[in-house]
């Protein structure tokens, strides 16, 4: 399995040499599913969208599909994600996809995709990879609004691969919150480790091997 767990997408070289390295071959030769799902619970202007979805086109991909995960059957989502070689799931609301994948049955199937497929992650497509992606998560990092905003309080992993947790947009100046003393503090109540990873760096994972991809700063605190 391998995953390429970004903040704000492939905004520089390093990031995009990751990605060509882990795909194995030139991304003209390649199909990418761009998965949106997350995006469309998130409210506000979505010029982010546009721009990240607009310089994953701009690579030149042999087919750019869309998959959405909501409304469609079981079976026609999981068979556009294998026609996939990299499946690419934009940032938004991590709580709305993670209650996608599992709402729809989809984490055994996404998961069998995986095997034999690269993903990369932006946001909170990079988030939903953790066994600690619960309610409990979201009190101590302090986004259960983008929880309750989907009418529940509960919230099942649907992947629970790792122990730690990522919290993207470290530094960057649309979250200006989010420095030094923020991250602290979630790290003083955290029960889990935390990445905290700005927008120019991703988090690796290649089978049982992690490791940080970056043009930026981040910090893993335990």
């Amino acid at each position: 399995m391998e995953l390429l767990l970004m903040a704000s997408g492939l905004r520089n070289e390093s990031l995009r040499d990751a990605l060509r390295d882990m795909l194995g071959k030139p991304f003209g030769s390649a199909n990418v599913a761009f998965v949106p799902t997350a995006s469309v619970a998130e409210p506000g202007d979505h010029g982010w969208f546009v721009t990240d979805m607009n310089r994953l086109h701009g690579l030149g991909w042999r087919q750019f599909d869309v998959v959405e995960l909501n409304g469609l059957p079981r079976r026609t989502v999981l068979d556009r994600l294998l026609r996939a070689d990299v499946i690419y799931v934009e940032g938004g609301n991590q709580y709305h996809l993670a209650r996608s994948i599992t709402g729809n049955n989809l984490a055994e199937g996404f998961l069998e995709a995986l095997e034999s497929r690269v993903y990369v992650g932006v946001s909170a497509g990079s988030m939903v990879f953790s066994r600690n992606l619960t309610e409990h998560s979201a009190d101590v990092i302090g986004d259960a609004a983008d929880l309750h905003v989907l009418g529940t309080t509960t919230l099942e992993p649907p992947f629970g691969l790792f122990d730690w947790c990522l919290k993207p947009h470290l530094y960057s100046p649309d979250f200006p919150e989010r420095d030094d003393a923020w991250a602290d503090q979630i790290a003083e109540r955290a029960d889990f480790p935390v990445y905290f990873i700005d927008d120019e760096t991703a988090v690796r994972v290649r089978d049982d091997t992690v490791d940080v991809v970056s043009e930026g700063r981040w910090r893993l605190l335990v």
